[in-house]
């Protein structure tokens, strides 16, 4: 039966993902919690993976209730907490960043729906068939594959790209107990799901043989004219209005709607 099978935030847009049992669908139509916060440069650049290698080498956790960030350089067993609530411990969480990225950093706080990369959109959605495909593929783990595509509800029980149907002309949507997820876009990918989550290597054949693939085993059932090009993977959601303030947990049964 198709269910939720992970749900996850990013409290640090950029940095690690926290797995939750159950999230609030903000009024934006994103999750609670998700991309609370983001560290930008002087010049107010977003600091993220497609720009710079070094977030693969920080490991982090946020307590989602106290808004404390937890900190550790890879390869080091010192870590260091910050309360992000405190305007002290902000500054210094700040400068613990700006060093480590060799930036003067600011962690700026979604007043409202957080900073998603699209303004309109609200949870990304995948399959865990489809993480488990994009594994064999690269003959990879099935959480390395999780981590370079960061979705926020991981759904089981269905088909490898059961999420492509929800994108194009006349699309359906689904239900997550009774929460609408209307279908945006898919995602279409940067550098990041090149590297290795863990060390930051690039595999510089990664781009090419992912668009092969993905070529190679779209489903005749997609409508192809939602595709771009085929580095593409991860369907971008939306949730309406009429849904927001709802529950979404894991083990809820998903449900398509025509």
């Amino acid at each position: 039966m198709a269910h939720v099978e992970r749900l996850t935030v990013y409290p640090v847009k950029a940095l690690d993902g926290v797995g939750v049992e159950t999230a609030r669908i903000r009024e934006t139509g994103t999750l609670a919690g998700d991309r609370r916060y983001k560290v930008v440069d002087a010049e107010g650049d977003l600091v993220n993976g497609k720009r710079t290698d070094r977030v693969h080498d920080l490991r982090t956790d946020f307590d989602l209730d106290s808004d404390v960030l937890t900190v550790a350089a890879d390869g080091e067993n010192e870590t260091r907490s910050f309360d992000l609530t405190r305007t002290d411990e902000r500054g210094a969480a700040e400068t613990w960043l700006g060093d480590f990225f060799g930036v003067d950093a600011t962690l700026r706080r979604a007043e409202l729906g957080g900073f998603p990369d699209r303004p309109s959109a609200g949870p990304s959605v995948i399959s865990t068939a489809t993480v488990e495909t994009v594994a064999d593929w690269f003959d990879l783990t099935v959480e390395s594959v999780r981590k370079r595509m960061r979705a926020n509800v991981e759904v089981g029980g269905v088909d490898p790209f059961w999420e492509d149907r929800f994108v194009g002309a006349d699309a359906p949507a689904f239900e997550v107990d009774g929460v609408r997820f209307e279908g945006v876009e898919p995602c279409g990918r940067c550098v990041v799901p090149q590297r290795d989550p863990e060390t930051g290597e690039r595999d510089p054949s990664f781009r090419q043989r992912f668009v092969e693939r993905r070529r190679e085993t779209l489903p005749e059932w997609v409508d192809r004219d939602a595709f771009d090009h085929y580095y593409q993977l991860m369907l971008i959601a939306d949730v309406p209005a009429t849904d927001t303030a709802e529950r979404v947990s894991v083990g809820d049964a998903v449900s398509l709607v025509e």
